[in-house]
């Protein structure tokens, strides 16, 4: 079981930055992935980025590339998003999400919010014009 946590949200001005974490359990993840998504009411939840743990391959949504990244720290446990230049647009609540086994094709099916078994409780991020 993977109990994940995220924390790091809250009000900033168009332009501005925030970084998300997403800790997972106090312990090593030892799963193939995490991901951010995020969801705003009456829309689907949409990819922001994912990272492959065991070696930090990233994959990014086309609306955050050039100003999100996305990482881990070494120990593991800790699964990050800088977000800069931010907007509007960017206003949602968002999650973090992990995939325990490896697929085939991940650049495709990291992307998809239904391959992933676990999700935090979510922390809203608001940009104001």
């Amino acid at each position: 079981q993977v109990h994940l946590v995220e924390s790091g949200g809250g009000l900033v001005q168009t332009g501005g930055s925030l970084k998300l974490s997403c800790a997972s359990s106090g312990r090593a993840f030892s799963g193939f992935a995490m991901a951010w998504f995020r969801q705003t009411p009456g829309k689907e939840r949409e990819f922001v980025a994912a990272i492959r743990w065991s070696d930090s391959n990233t994959y990014y949504g086309d609306s955050v590339k050039g100003r999100f990244a996305i990482s881990r720290d070494n120990a593991k446990t800790t699964m990050f998003l800088e977000m800069n230049n931010l907007g509007p647009e960017d206003t949602a609540l968002y999650y973090c999400a992990a995939r325990q086994g490896r697929i085939a094709s991940p650049g495709y099916y990291l992307r998809q919010s239904d391959q992933y078994s676990y999700w935090g409780q979510g922390t809203q991020v608001t940009v104001s014009a």
